[in-house]
């Protein structure tokens, strides 16, 4: 969604929590390195590899990466950032706040 729309993510995050950190579960990196060697999603793939090489990634022994970001959100008591409409309401159903792009222009926060 980053790369779809013109949101400057970073500076969004920091309205909604003020401070935070970034931290990227090992499975969503694997799953992003697959999805970069398929021509349908090359670009959008590598460009979220190359994102998110700054933050701290976590290991997690998940067998996908929404159960790895459900997983370490349960643990940290953290905020998942995703568009995902089926991870949403699973995070929802767990009581995991969710940020998300509303309108094509900005990030909300849902409880």
């Amino acid at each position: 969604m980053f790369f779809e729309y013109s949101v400057d993510w970073e500076k969004e995050l920091g309205r909604l929590l003020g401070t935070y950190d970034v931290v990227v579960p090992t499975s969503v990196v694997r799953e992003l390195q697959i999805l970069a060697q398929r021509t349908d999603r090359q670009k959008k793939a590598a460009a979220a590899l190359k994102l998110i090489a700054k933050y701290e990634t976590v290991d997690d022994n998940a067998t996908s990466a929404d159960d790895a970001l459900l997983n370490i959100a349960v643990k940290t008591k953290g905020i998942v950032v995703t568009n995902d409409k089926e991870l949403r309401e699973e995070l929802r159903s767990c009581r995991i706040p969710v940020i998300f792009l509303r309108g094509k222009k900005k990030l909300a926060f849902e409880e």
